[in-house]
Protein backbone atom coordinates (compact mmCIF):
# COMPACT_ATOMS: atom_id res chain seq x y z
CA UNK A 1 0.00 0.00 0.00
CA UNK A 2 1.34 3.41 -0.97
CA UNK A 3 1.50 6.01 1.81
CA UNK A 4 -0.41 9.28 1.79
CA UNK A 5 2.70 11.38 1.17
CA UNK A 6 3.49 9.32 -1.94
CA UNK A 7 -0.05 9.73 -3.29
CA UNK A 8 0.13 13.50 -2.81
CA UNK A 9 3.20 13.59 -5.04
CA UNK A 10 1.69 11.42 -7.77
CA UNK A 11 -1.74 13.03 -8.23
CA UNK A 12 -0.90 16.67 -9.14
CA UNK A 13 -0.79 17.62 -12.83
CA UNK A 14 1.97 20.08 -13.70
CA UNK A 15 2.26 19.38 -17.42
CA UNK A 16 0.30 17.54 -20.10
CA UNK A 17 2.67 14.59 -19.72
CA UNK A 18 1.57 14.25 -16.08
CA UNK A 19 -2.11 13.78 -16.92
CA UNK A 20 -2.17 10.05 -17.57
CA UNK A 21 0.04 8.94 -14.64
CA UNK A 22 -1.87 11.30 -12.34
CA UNK A 23 -5.19 9.85 -13.56
CA UNK A 24 -3.89 6.33 -12.91
CA UNK A 25 -2.75 7.37 -9.43
CA UNK A 26 -6.18 8.84 -8.68
CA UNK A 27 -7.82 5.62 -9.83
CA UNK A 28 -5.53 3.58 -7.57
CA UNK A 29 -6.27 5.78 -4.57
CA UNK A 30 -10.02 5.46 -5.01
CA UNK A 31 -9.70 1.70 -5.61
CA UNK A 32 -7.80 1.33 -2.34
CA UNK A 33 -10.34 3.30 -0.32
CA UNK A 34 -13.50 2.27 -2.20
CA UNK A 35 -12.78 -1.08 -3.87
CA UNK A 36 -15.04 -1.94 -6.77
CA UNK A 37 -16.47 1.57 -7.16
CA UNK A 38 -16.49 3.32 -10.52
CA UNK A 39 -14.75 6.70 -10.82
CA UNK A 40 -15.67 9.47 -13.27
CA UNK A 41 -13.60 12.67 -13.16
CA UNK A 42 -14.63 15.75 -15.14
CA UNK A 43 -12.80 19.06 -15.31
CA UNK A 44 -15.83 21.07 -16.41
CA UNK A 45 -19.41 19.99 -15.79
CA UNK A 46 -20.61 22.59 -18.32
CA UNK A 47 -18.71 20.91 -21.16
CA UNK A 48 -19.30 17.55 -22.77
CA UNK A 49 -15.67 17.39 -23.94
CA UNK A 50 -14.02 14.42 -22.17
CA UNK A 51 -10.81 14.67 -20.20
CA UNK A 52 -7.87 13.50 -22.30
CA UNK A 53 -4.17 12.76 -21.87
CA UNK A 54 -1.26 14.29 -23.78
CA UNK A 55 -1.91 11.94 -26.72
CA UNK A 56 -5.61 12.79 -26.90
CA UNK A 57 -6.76 9.48 -25.38
CA UNK A 58 -10.01 9.72 -23.41
CA UNK A 59 -9.31 9.01 -19.73
CA UNK A 60 -12.64 7.40 -18.85
CA UNK A 61 -12.00 4.84 -21.61
CA UNK A 62 -8.28 4.18 -21.25
CA UNK A 63 -7.89 4.63 -17.49
CA UNK A 64 -11.25 4.37 -15.76
CA UNK A 65 -12.65 1.37 -17.61
CA UNK A 66 -15.69 2.75 -19.38
CA UNK A 67 -16.85 1.33 -22.70
CA UNK A 68 -17.30 3.68 -25.65
CA UNK A 69 -21.08 3.43 -25.29
CA UNK A 70 -20.91 4.30 -21.58
CA UNK A 71 -18.58 7.21 -22.32
CA UNK A 72 -20.92 8.63 -24.95
CA UNK A 73 -23.88 8.35 -22.59
CA UNK A 74 -22.01 10.08 -19.77
CA UNK A 75 -20.83 12.93 -21.99
CA UNK A 76 -24.32 13.74 -23.29
CA UNK A 77 -25.06 17.43 -22.83
CA UNK A 78 -28.36 16.69 -21.13
CA UNK A 79 -26.50 14.89 -18.33
CA UNK A 80 -24.65 18.08 -17.39
CA UNK A 81 -27.86 20.09 -17.57
CA UNK A 82 -30.33 17.74 -15.89
CA UNK A 83 -28.46 15.19 -13.78
CA UNK A 84 -29.11 15.72 -10.05
CA UNK A 85 -25.40 15.01 -9.49
CA UNK A 86 -24.20 17.81 -11.75
CA UNK A 87 -26.88 20.25 -10.63
CA UNK A 88 -25.89 19.83 -6.99
CA UNK A 89 -22.28 20.66 -7.86
CA UNK A 90 -23.44 24.16 -8.82
CA UNK A 91 -24.74 24.73 -5.28
CA UNK A 92 -22.26 22.81 -3.13
CA UNK A 93 -18.46 23.00 -2.91
CA UNK A 94 -17.87 20.26 -0.32
CA UNK A 95 -18.18 16.47 -0.78
CA UNK A 96 -21.67 15.01 -0.60
CA UNK A 97 -23.44 11.76 -1.29
CA UNK A 98 -26.86 11.33 -2.79
CA UNK A 99 -29.50 8.75 -3.62
CA UNK A 100 -33.17 8.99 -4.47
CA UNK A 101 -33.98 9.92 -0.86
CA UNK A 102 -31.86 13.08 -0.78
CA UNK A 103 -28.47 14.73 -0.43
CA UNK A 104 -26.18 14.28 2.56
CA UNK A 105 -23.50 16.87 3.27
CA UNK A 106 -21.11 17.73 6.06
CA UNK A 107 -23.11 20.89 6.75
CA UNK A 108 -26.74 21.60 5.83
CA UNK A 109 -27.29 23.21 2.43
CA UNK A 110 -30.90 24.33 1.87
CA UNK A 111 -30.24 24.88 -1.85
CA UNK A 112 -29.93 21.13 -2.32
CA UNK A 113 -33.37 20.55 -0.80
CA UNK A 114 -35.03 22.13 -3.84
CA UNK A 115 -33.39 19.89 -6.45
CA UNK A 116 -35.75 17.44 -8.11
CA UNK A 117 -34.75 13.82 -7.40
CA UNK A 118 -37.60 12.14 -9.23
CA UNK A 119 -36.62 9.30 -11.57
CA UNK A 120 -33.22 9.52 -9.90
CA UNK A 121 -31.59 6.35 -11.21
CA UNK A 122 -32.26 7.15 -14.86
CA UNK A 123 -31.25 10.80 -14.62
CA UNK A 124 -28.15 10.22 -12.46
CA UNK A 125 -27.12 6.99 -14.25
CA UNK A 126 -26.64 5.32 -10.86
CA UNK A 127 -28.52 4.40 -7.69
CA UNK A 128 -26.23 6.39 -5.40
CA UNK A 129 -23.09 8.45 -5.76
CA UNK A 130 -20.39 10.06 -3.66
CA UNK A 131 -19.47 13.37 -5.30
CA UNK A 132 -16.47 15.68 -4.95
CA UNK A 133 -17.34 19.08 -6.52
CA UNK A 134 -14.44 21.40 -7.28
CA UNK A 135 -15.09 25.12 -7.73
CA UNK A 136 -12.20 26.42 -9.79
CA UNK A 137 -11.11 29.92 -10.91
CA UNK A 138 -13.18 31.78 -13.53
CA UNK A 139 -16.45 30.09 -12.58
CA UNK A 140 -15.40 26.63 -13.79
CA UNK A 141 -16.78 23.67 -11.85
CA UNK A 142 -15.17 20.25 -11.99
CA UNK A 143 -16.06 17.11 -10.09
CA UNK A 144 -15.15 13.53 -9.37
CA UNK A 145 -18.13 11.18 -9.24
CA UNK A 146 -17.82 7.74 -7.67
CA UNK A 147 -20.14 5.04 -6.49
CA UNK A 148 -20.94 1.32 -6.45
CA UNK A 149 -22.66 1.57 -9.84
CA UNK A 150 -24.27 -1.59 -11.11
CA UNK A 151 -25.18 -2.73 -7.59
CA UNK A 152 -28.18 -2.27 -5.31
CA UNK A 153 -26.20 -0.42 -2.64
CA UNK A 154 -27.77 2.97 -1.94
CA UNK A 155 -26.49 3.87 1.54
CA UNK A 156 -23.05 5.48 1.26
CA UNK A 157 -22.98 7.06 4.72
CA UNK A 158 -20.19 4.84 6.05
CA UNK A 159 -17.89 5.47 3.09
CA UNK A 160 -18.68 9.19 3.16
CA UNK A 161 -17.74 9.49 6.82
CA UNK A 162 -14.57 7.44 6.45
CA UNK A 163 -13.08 8.77 3.22
CA UNK A 164 -14.69 11.95 1.87
CA UNK A 165 -12.28 14.44 3.45
CA UNK A 166 -9.14 12.63 2.33
CA UNK A 167 -10.35 11.79 -1.17
CA UNK A 168 -11.47 15.38 -1.69
CA UNK A 169 -7.82 16.49 -1.43
CA UNK A 170 -6.68 14.10 -4.14
CA UNK A 171 -9.64 14.94 -6.38
CA UNK A 172 -8.89 18.66 -6.10
CA UNK A 173 -5.18 18.24 -6.83
CA UNK A 174 -5.89 16.25 -9.97
CA UNK A 175 -8.77 18.30 -11.43
CA UNK A 176 -7.26 21.72 -10.59
CA UNK A 177 -3.95 20.77 -12.16
CA UNK A 178 -5.63 19.39 -15.26
CA UNK A 179 -7.70 22.55 -15.70
CA UNK A 180 -4.60 24.78 -15.54
CA UNK A 181 -2.62 22.67 -17.99
CA UNK A 182 -5.47 22.35 -20.50
CA UNK A 183 -6.63 25.98 -20.39
CA UNK A 184 -5.77 27.18 -23.90
CA UNK A 185 -6.89 30.81 -23.99
CA UNK A 186 -6.68 33.72 -21.58
CA UNK A 187 -10.18 35.16 -21.57
CA UNK A 188 -9.72 37.56 -18.68
CA UNK A 189 -7.21 40.36 -18.13
CA UNK A 190 -4.37 39.73 -15.71
CA UNK A 191 -4.38 41.44 -12.30
CA UNK A 192 -7.66 43.29 -12.84
CA UNK A 193 -8.56 45.40 -9.82
CA UNK A 194 -11.97 47.04 -9.55
CA UNK A 195 -12.78 49.84 -7.15
CA UNK A 196 -15.38 49.67 -4.39
CA UNK A 197 -17.77 51.90 -6.37
CA UNK A 198 -17.34 49.89 -9.56
CA UNK A 199 -18.16 46.68 -7.69
CA UNK A 200 -21.19 48.26 -6.00
CA UNK A 201 -22.59 49.43 -9.33
CA UNK A 202 -21.97 46.06 -11.00
CA UNK A 203 -23.60 44.12 -8.18
CA UNK A 204 -26.79 46.12 -8.57
CA UNK A 205 -26.59 45.86 -12.36
CA UNK A 206 -26.16 42.08 -12.05
CA UNK A 207 -29.58 41.77 -10.39
CA UNK A 208 -31.25 43.82 -13.10
CA UNK A 209 -31.15 47.39 -11.83
CA UNK A 210 -30.87 50.17 -14.40
CA UNK A 211 -28.32 52.98 -14.15
CA UNK A 212 -31.07 55.31 -12.96
CA UNK A 213 -32.19 52.90 -10.27
CA UNK A 214 -28.58 52.35 -9.14
CA UNK A 215 -28.04 56.09 -8.94
CA UNK A 216 -31.01 56.38 -6.56
CA UNK A 217 -29.86 53.42 -4.44
CA UNK A 218 -26.28 54.72 -4.09
CA UNK A 219 -27.23 58.44 -3.99
CA UNK A 220 -24.98 59.14 -6.95
CA UNK A 221 -25.71 60.82 -10.27
CA UNK A 222 -26.77 58.85 -13.30
CA UNK A 223 -23.56 59.91 -15.05
CA UNK A 224 -21.41 58.74 -12.15
CA UNK A 225 -22.95 55.26 -12.19
CA UNK A 226 -22.48 55.02 -15.93
CA UNK A 227 -18.85 56.12 -15.54
CA UNK A 228 -18.12 53.41 -12.94
CA UNK A 229 -19.67 50.64 -15.05
CA UNK A 230 -17.90 51.79 -18.22
CA UNK A 231 -14.61 52.07 -16.36
CA UNK A 232 -15.02 48.54 -15.01
CA UNK A 233 -15.72 47.35 -18.55
CA UNK A 234 -12.48 48.86 -19.79
CA UNK A 235 -10.51 47.18 -17.02
CA UNK A 236 -12.17 43.85 -17.80
CA UNK A 237 -11.67 44.26 -21.55
CA UNK A 238 -15.42 43.82 -22.04
CA UNK A 239 -17.32 44.83 -25.18
CA UNK A 240 -20.61 45.72 -23.46
CA UNK A 241 -22.46 45.90 -20.15
CA UNK A 242 -23.46 42.22 -20.18
CA UNK A 243 -19.91 41.02 -20.71
CA UNK A 244 -18.66 43.39 -18.02
CA UNK A 245 -21.02 41.78 -15.50
CA UNK A 246 -20.14 38.29 -16.73
CA UNK A 247 -16.39 38.81 -16.44
CA UNK A 248 -16.70 40.47 -13.03
CA UNK A 249 -18.69 37.46 -11.89
CA UNK A 250 -16.04 35.06 -13.18
CA UNK A 251 -13.45 36.87 -11.09
CA UNK A 252 -15.59 36.63 -7.97
CA UNK A 253 -16.44 40.30 -7.58
CA UNK A 254 -20.19 39.69 -7.59
CA UNK A 255 -20.50 36.89 -5.08
CA UNK A 256 -23.86 36.22 -3.47
CA UNK A 257 -24.58 38.75 -0.75
CA UNK A 258 -24.76 37.47 2.81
Amino acid sequence: MVGNSDWIQRVPVRSAEDIRPAAEALKAIFAEKLPGWRVVPTANIASKAPMIDVDGEVLVLDVYGFTEEQEKQWEESRIALHSPLHRACRYESEPFWVNSDGYRTGQPNPYLDGIDLSNFEKRARCQASLVFPLHLPFGQIGAVFTGPWGTDKTDLSEEFAAHSDELSIYAHRFIAGYAKVMRKRQWLPTDCQLTKREVECLRWAAIGKTDKEISLILSRSHATVRFHIQNAGEKLDAVNRSQTIFKAGQLGYLGLAA
